[in-house]
């Protein structure tokens, strides 16, 4: 990064002025030709407010060096030309607003609480999420090489002091046979008929199609915005819902009725932008009987004594008659979506299966119940057998190598990131407006001269 300054009008001025010589931001710090601006530590500090994010001491202390570590890091990604996927940063925009825009209740109230408009603020946000993703393969980058041998492994094991060896929870790896109960064909008609009810009133003027998806709608997330899922791509809908949606070009028609596999929907269009879309959407469930879901239970209850009677193994059970299509190729294992491993801790598993699985010993399958399945948000009946079972432990070489040089790699790569900000600081330009230098900074050496 440059020692010279590219920015030199604004450090002799100071601040930014309107042609009527009003003040309306102001530099604060200057990192090699990038400078940090009031107005950004302050939209930091709202963020950090609102997120429940940490600061460490004052906020005008630690926000601009923690932007300034930034700045370090991006100018070095940008001398090693890394780049990021525009469809990967729009999908993680997307997933923010769409959570601000729930937990703040409407659009309106979002732009209200952060005095803009939601135009402006994805526009921002489009460029801290692109910064944090470039922040991260540049970190990656910097410690791609960090590869401890065993050796090296096994001496950082045998030089922690006997409590800082961390305690291994309670893991356990579950295998998953379900099935959904079969509903009667009277309550598919019954959704099918409510959803054209719908249809009828949103195309004859009588109602709102945001309105009775806040009403109606069983997607309880979206049903909070009108039923809006926000800009998405093609690629982040299931496909028998994409091929209408996509297919939608008149933001006043409702769609035909499209079944998936969470129920049955209409859809309105909201806008298009090139390869995403922006719609919402009415989701109705037809539910099985009490009477549906005791014959699931029979059935499940007859395939595991076929099981135990050793007529067909657990696995053969579930590629012959389980219906969950994540698990049913892979012999019912399930995977944790934390980890992506196979092993769970027992709050991260659904709670029904958490109960069904504490007291059985390895290789036993629990008796038939009914879960709520929370991908569908729907109710299904399985029966699951333990896999294997890990107790407390604290970690040892021989069950928990790979933690062991996860924690060292960890190690190693955070004492190699800190030397390296320490060295760009002492190589790049920084200059500081006085009134924002008595402060106790995290790293030493911001305030010099060349």
């Amino acid at each position: 990064m440059s020692k010279r300054l590219g920015l030199m009008g604004i450090i002799l001025l100071g601040c930014l002025y309107t042609q009527a010589d009003n003040i309306i931001d102001e530099v604060v710090w200057i990192v090699g030709d990038e400078a940090i601006l009031r107005s950004e530590v302050e939209e930091e500090r709202l963020r950090a407010q609102y997120e429940g994010i940490e600061i460490m001491g004052d906020p005008y202390c630690f926000i601009p060096e923690q932007l300034a570590i930034q700045k370090l890091f991006l100018h070095q990604a940008d001398l090693d030309s890394i780049e990021v996927s525009e469809s990967t940063v729009s999908h993680q925009v997307d997933m923010r607003m769409n959570y601000y825009i729930s937990q703040i209740g409407s659009k309106e109230k979002m732009e209200e609480y952060f005095r803009k408009s939601s135009v402006d603020i994805r526009e921002e946000m489009m460029t801290t999420v692109r910064n944090q993703i470039v922040i991260q393969q540049m970190q990656a980058k910097l410690t791609e090489n960090i590869k401890p041998t065993p050796a090296d492994i096994r001496r950082y094991y045998n030089s922690l002091p006997e409590d800082s060896i961390p305690v291994i929870p309670a893991q356990v790896e579950v295998q998953i046979l379900s099935f959904e109960p079969q509903v009667p064909i009277e309550e598919t008609e019954r959704v099918k008929a409510r959803l054209r009810e719908f249809t009828e009133r949103v195309t004859s003027g009588q109602a709102d199609f945001g309105m009775l998806a806040r009403l109606y709608s069983e997607d309880t997330e979206s049903a909070k915005r009108g039923g809006e899922l926000g800009f998405v791509g093609r690629g982040q809908l299931v496909s028998a819902f994409a091929d209408v949606a996509f297919n939608l070009n008149d933001p006043k028609r409702v769609s035909r009725i499209v079944q998936t596999e969470y129920g049955f929907h209409i859809i309105q269009l909201i806008e298009k932008k090139g390869d995403r879309i922006n719609c919402r959407h009415i989701l109705l469930r037809p539910r099985s009987s009490a009477t549906d879901k005791i014959k699931a239970i029979q059935r499940l209850d007859s395939i595991k004594t076929m099981i135990a009677d050793s007529t067909l193994t657990f696995e053969q059970a579930v590629i012959r008659f389980s219906q969950d299509k994540d698990t049913y190729m892979n012999g019912g294992l399930m995977t944790n979506p934390n980890t992506n491993s196979s092993k769970f801790e027992y709050q991260d598993l659904p709670p029904e299966i958490a109960r069904q699985i504490y007291n059985l010993g390895v290789g036993e399958i629990s008796a038939p119940f009914v879960m709520m399945d929370a991908t569908k948000n729907k109710e299904v009946c399985v029966i699951v057998k333990v896999r294997s079972k890990v107790d407390v432990h604290k970690a040892n070489l021989t069950e928990d190598f790979q933690t062991i040089r996860q924690m060292l790699e960890a190690k190693l790569g955070g004492e190699y990131i800190e030397n390296w900000i320490r060295k760009k600081i002492k190589e790049t330009y920084i200059h500081i407006d006085p009134e924002w230098e008595n402060c106790e900074f995290r790293y030493e050496g911001w305030v010099h001269d060349f």
